[in-house]
């Protein structure tokens, strides 16, 4: 058995004097969960050129544990597998200058990014948890 997340990702925003980024909304077995933002996307599955640390992972299916995370020094959800990446988590974080490569979720989108972050994260984790403890993979599905 397995739990899915979804992302489904909206077209590049340009920002003024700022990175580009990609915003998204992801889902919970079919139902709206969050909104999402990532860095750039780059179009990595049909070629593009990634920009270390400014780029959104390839769409693609990829399996979501719980590990300490380095560099936040606490349990975050973690993306594995992905191709040409190392590290890439899900976590809070306002702008695509927060990302790093990785996914940010928050409840709330604003005019530069989104917010509400700390409780979406920590649904995420306890969802991952909860299913791991029943011997269910969790399982996330870039668009």
């Amino acid at each position: 058995m397995k739990q899915t997340f979804k992302l489904v990702r909206g077209a590049v925003v340009e920002c003024d004097g700022h990175e580009n980024f990609t915003p998204g909304r992801m889902y919970f077995e079919g139902h709206a969960f969050c909104h999402t933002r990532e860095d750039e996307d780059r179009f990595l599955e049909d070629g593009g050129a990634k920009e270390t640390g400014k780029t959104a992972i390839p769409r693609g299916k990829y399996r979501l544990i719980t590990s300490e995370s380095p560099r936040f020094g606490r349990i975050l959800p973690e993306v594995l597998h992905v191709p040409d990446f190392t590290g890439v988590r899900i976590h809070g974080g306002n702008t695509a200058e927060d990302s790093g490569g990785c996914i940010l979720v928050g409840q709330i989108r604003t005019a530069t990014g989104i917010a509400k972050c700390a409780p979406t994260v920590t649904q995420i984790i306890n969802s991952i948890d909860d299913a791991a403890e029943l011997g269910i993979e969790t399982w996330l599905e870039v668009e």
